[in-house]
C-alpha cells in the first residue's frame, strides 16, 4: 500500500493538523467513524483511520478481493488525504468473533489496547500537531492521549441520552436502580438533563444484575477514562436531545454534530460494509409505493430463533410485502438457515431475503414503506432521514434506549415486545398499524417532522455544522493548523 505522509504540508509551507481515528472494531462504530475521518480530511487534517485486521478482513471478502493489505486501501479512491493502518486485535483472523462474543470482548478489552499504542508510537512524530480521535468504547483512550502528549476526542456513535446514563453510571448504583441483585422497577427522575426515564429504556447493560462481564468492564473502563477526554464529540442533533446535550455540557465541551451519513445519503465512496451487499433495486422497483416493508436487526445483534420464528408468523400473518435481510450469524453463525421450515414458500412473490443490502439506498426507495428495526442508532437516524416510520425490536446495548427516543418522545414509530416476549399476534397487528391506516400515516406525518429537523440541523448554519465548525477551530487550535 502507498503509504500517505502523516502530517503533510499545508497551505503557506505549514504541517497539516493529524487527527487518528480509531473506531470500535463492529460495524456499526466503523460506519460513522470512516465519515468522520473523510469529513476531517476535507476540512484540512491528515487523518489515520486504524481498523482492526479482522474487520479489514471481513471488508475486503464482502467485495470479494484478498485480505492483503497492500492491494487493498478502503480509502484509495475517495480522494482524501487518509493513511490507513491496521492492528491485530489479538486473535487470529480465523476465530469466530461472533460466536465467541465473550472472550471478543476480553481481547478488546485487555489486547487491542497494547497493540494500537503500539502502533501510534510510531504514527505519532510530532505530537503537537497530533491529536488523538477514537470512539468512547475504545476503553482507554485518555490514558493513551497522555501518554503520548496529544489532545484526546471521545466519539460517541449513539445518542447524547445513552452517554448521560453511562455518565451517571454513580448516580444508577447509588439509588438502587443498578448494581444491586434486584434494582428497583420505579421512575428514574435524578439523571441530569433527562427528566424521567423507565428502568426498562435504560441500556441493556444497565438493566442488568450481572456487571461481571467483559462487556461491563469495558464500559466501566470507557466511561472512566471519558471523563480525562478534552472533547466529546456525539453523532447526534442538538434539537432532539437539548437537555440531556445541555447538562453534559456542564462538565466539558460536548459537540452533537450528526448526523454522520455518507455524503448525498447514497452508498458510500469508502466500503465499510463487511458483508456482501444484494442489488435489491430491481425487486424493489416492482413493488408498489410504500408497500414494503424492510427488515434487518443489524450488523451484530443475536436473536434467539424463537423470537426470529414469532416476528417471521407475523410477517407472514400481516400479508405485507416485505424485504427482509437475513445475516448469516443473525441467530448463530452454526445455524446459518434459522427461519421456520416452509417460510420461503409461504412467502412467494411478496417477500425477498438477503443476506445484506446498502441499507441507505434500500430506505431511500420509494417502494419501502416501514422498517422492522433493533433500533441501532445508525438504523434509526439513516430511517428517519429517509422518512420511514420504525417497529422498534430493541437487541442490546443502548436500542432499547433509542426506542424511548423513536416511539416515546418522537412518535415516529412503534414498540415491538421485548427479547423473548414478542410474539405473533402483537407483530402482524403492528404491522398492519403502521403499513396501513390511520396510525401508519400519522407516524408517516411526524418522521418528516423529524427529518425536516435533521436536515436543518445538517445544513449550512444549522446547529450540527456550527457545532462541527466549533469542533473543528477548537482542535486546529489545539494541533496548530492556524
Amino acid at each position: 500500500m502507498a503509504q500517505k505522509a502523516v502530517a503533510a504540508n499545508g497551505t503557506g509551507g505549514r504541517t497539516k493538523p493529524h487527527a487518528v481515528v480509531i473506531p470500535f472494531p463492529l460495524q456499526g462504530h466503523v460506519i460513522p467513524a470512516v465519515h468522520l475521518a473523510l469529513r476531517l480530511a476535507a476540512r484540512g487534517f491528515a487523518v489515520t483511520f486504524v481498523n482492526t485486521e479482522s474487520v479489514h478482513q471481513q471488508m475486503a471478502r464482502a467485495l470479494g478481493l484478498g485480505v492483503d493489505r497492500d492491494r487493498y486501501d478502503i480509502f484509495a479512491g475517495a480522494g482524501a488525504d487518509v493513511r490507513y493502518e491496521l492492528v491485530s486485535d489479538g486473535f487470529p483472523l480465523g476465530f469466530d468473533r461472533s460466536l465467541n462474543h465473550d472472550q471478543f470482548m476480553e481481547g478488546v478489552l485487555h489486547v487491542l489496547p497494547a497493540h494500537v499504542e503500539e502502533l501510534l508510537r510510531r504514527l505519532v512524530v510530532d505530537p503537537a500537531s497530533t491529536c488523538l480521535l477514537a470512539d468512547t468504547f475504545f476503553v482507554s483512550p485518555a490514558t493513551l492521549a497522555r501518554k503520548l502528549g496529544v489532545p484526546c476526542v471521545s466519539f460517541w456513535t449513539q445518542p447524547a441520552l445513552s452517554f448521560a446514563l453511562y455518565h451517571h453510571m454513580d448516580l444508577l448504583a447509588k439509588h438502587g436502580h443498578f448494581r444491586c441483585e434486584v434494582p428497583r422497577k420505579d421512575t428514574i427522575t435524578y439523571i441530569p438533563g433527562v427528566p424521567e426515564i423507565e428502568p426498562h429504556e435504560l441500556t441493556s447493560f444497565l438493566q442488568e444484575t450481572d456487571t461481571s462481564s467483559a462487556a461491563h468492564r469495558i464500559i466501566f473502563k470507557s466511561f472512566e477514562e471519558s471523563r480525562g477526554a478534552d472533547y466529546v464529540l456525539c453523532n447526534t442533533v442538538e434539537e432532539l436531545e437539548p437537555s440531556a446535550i445541555a447538562a453534559l455540557r456542564t462538565e466539558k465541551p460536548f459537540y452533537a454534530v450528526g448526523p454522520i451519513f455518507p455524503a448525498g445519503f447514497s452508498r458510500s465512496a469508502v466500503a465499510t460494509s463487511m458483508w456482501a451487499e444484494s442489488d435489491c433495486s430491481s425487486w424493489l422497483d416492482a413493488q408498489p409505493a410504500g408497500s414494503v416493508l424492510y427488515i434487518s436487526f443489524g450488523s451484530y445483534a443475536h436473536l434467539t430463533k424463537q423470537d426470529l420464528h414469532e416476528i417471521a408468523g407475523g410477517v407472514l400473518a400481516s400479508g405485507v410485502r416485505f424485504l427482509w435481510v437475513m445475516r448469516p450469524d443473525i441467530v448463530s453463525s452454526e445455524d446459518p438457515d434459522p427461519l421456520p421450515e416452509g417460510f420461503a414458500a409461504a412467502s412467494a412473490g411478496r417477500g425477498l431475503v438477503v443476506p445484506w443490502c446498502c441499507q441507505v439506498e434500500v430506505l431511500s426507495h420509494a417502494a419501502v414503506g416501514g422498517f422492522l428495526t433493533h433500533c441501532g442508532w445508525n438504523s434509526v437516524l439513516e430511517s428517519v432521514w429517509a422518512g420511514v416510520p420504525m417497529l422498534c425490536f430493541s437487541l442490546v446495548s443502548e436500542q432499547p434506549t433509542n426506542r424511548r427516543l423513536v416511539a416515546r418522545e418522537w412518535r415516529v414509530g412503534v414498540p415491538i415486545g421485548d427479547r423473548g416476549a414478542v410474539f405473533t399476534d402483537e407483530v402482524r397487528a403492528r404491522i398492519e398499524g403502521v403499513m396501513s391506516g390511520k396510525e401508519g400515516e400519522e407516524l408517516r406525518q411526524a418522521v418528516k417532522k423529524v427529518r425536516a429537523t435533521l436536515e436543518a440541523a445538517a445544513a449550512p448554519g444549522g446547529s450540527s455544522q456550527r457545532s462541527f465548525d466549533q469542533f473543528v477551530d477548537e482542535l486546529m487550535r489545539r494541533c496548530g493548523g492556524r
